[in-house]
């Protein structure tokens, strides 16, 4: 009861401002003017990061029903309008707002991505009978906390859910404490996890053995690359090293250290596409770090040397490269435990010659770090299917 006074007290001051000038964006959400158009499927993702960890299943749903995204910054908007689909930022939780945005997209299933719950959002989809979904859905044991000081709000929008797949068994396991259906359980998936696991796996051959990428490097960890490098290719004259700036800007610094060291170099954003023998190819560039990963067999993890907490190992997973890294990774530990429990990462600075000498165990490690990936990503296609069926069912 306070919500529903509160809510409409505040639209109705959200409106006056609107009318006396307000901003397109408000406009939009309280869905003034231009409505959105029928669609079976409702997609909400807060950004772009959520839009697009979830891009290999709204594209599936796409592919099967007419879908509009809504999302709540205008460059997650930008995002889906640009792969196509029909987007718009979402309404605000407010009863206008809510109903001229059901009465315009009428849809059978509502389909949030990892994590968002609107106390009136839930009870208007429940009334209008529309299904309601959550994928890779998140809570933090302190939002648990939070939500768990007021089970009569959160227990209902639970248990108006249809089906869920959660991010890990943390969040499930809150998620069912706090009263979600087991009914409604899927099995877990990991959203970021599904486009790189979705990749082809890169053949493994000599040229990738002789060439060791070090990737999204900060200051500071240029350096001790570069002076291993350049100890090994004094026996071993045919390897290389591509060399991948976290920022570009640092690239005239990086130029200096490897002339410092009397390594030939190449530059990416001189044109350059591979490491001169024996030397360095510096990636002064942006947006190509899958192609990198595909020419090496071996890849260092940048900001695992400074202290940065280490970047994902799983981009250069998917490409099967052998993972080595510094001693900082607080940004993945749970990850690299995994991929330590498999034989598919270890630290660069007791790992890098011996693999360079054993190609063969470089390759075994780049496989360990591929299936590990593809085991924790799961199979979406049984999700997809589950939302298949409620997009069609009756609303």
């Amino acid at each position: 009861m306070i919500y529903d006074a509160t809510t409409r007290i505040a639209e109705a001051a959200l409106c006056l401002r609107a009318r006396m000038g307000g901003s397109a964006a408000l406009r939009e959400r309280l869905v003034c003017g231009t409505r959105p158009g029928p669609a079976a499927i409702w997609v909400h993702a807060a950004s772009v990061g959520e839009l697009t960890s979830a891009r290999t299943v709204i594209a599936a749903l796409a592919a099967r029903h007419p879908l509009t995204v809504t999302t709540n910054s205008e460059t997650g908007r930008a995002l889906a309008q640009d792969w196509g689909l029909p987007a718009r930022l979402a309404p605000l939780d407010l009863p206008g707002a809510l109903a001229r945005f059901l009465d315009a997209t009428r849809p059978r299933l509502a389909l949030t991505v990892e994590g968002e719950f609107w106390p009136l959002r839930s009870r208007l989809l429940a009334q209008r009978g529309v299904h309601q979904a959550m994928i890779g859905a998140r809570m933090s044991e302190r939002s648990a906390g939070t939500w768990g000081r007021f089970p009569r709000i959160i227990g209902p929008m639970l248990g108006r859910i249809a089906a869920l797949s959660a991010q890990d068994q943390g969040s499930e396991a809150r998620l069912l404490s706090l009263g979600l259906p087991h009914r409604a359980l899927l099995p877990r998936l990991d959203l970021k996890l599904l486009a790189p696991a979705s990749l082809p796996v890169t053949p493994q051959d000599d040229a990738r053995d002789r060439v060791i990428l070090a990737a999204s490097t900060h200051e500071g960890e240029d350096g001790p690359v570069l002076d291993a490098f350049a100890a090994l290719r004094a026996t071993r004259p045919d390897l290389r090293l591509i060399l991948a700036p976290r920022h570009p800007d640092r690239a005239d610094a990086i130029a200096a250290l490897i002339a410092a060291r009397d390594l030939p170099m190449a530059r990416r954003s001189a044109g350059a596409d591979d490491a001169p023998q024996g030397g360095v190819l510096l990636a002064d560039t942006l947006g190509e770090m899958a192609r990198w990963y595909a020419r090496a067999g071996l890849c260092i993890i940048g900001g695992s040397i400074a202290d940065h907490g280490g970047h994902t190992p799983w981009e250069p997973a998917a490409h099967a490269c052998a993972l080595l890294h510094g001693p900082h990774l607080g940004n993945f530990i749970e990850t690299f435990d995994a991929l330590h429990a498999q034989g598919a990462a270890r630290p660069w600075e007791e790992g890098l010659a011996p693999l360079i000498d054993r190609p063969e165990a470089a390759r075994a490690m780049g496989r360990a770090a591929r299936a590990v990936l593809e085991a924790r990503a799961g199979d979406p296609d049984a999700l997809i299917g589950r939302l298949d069926d409620l997009a069609r069912g009756p609303a």
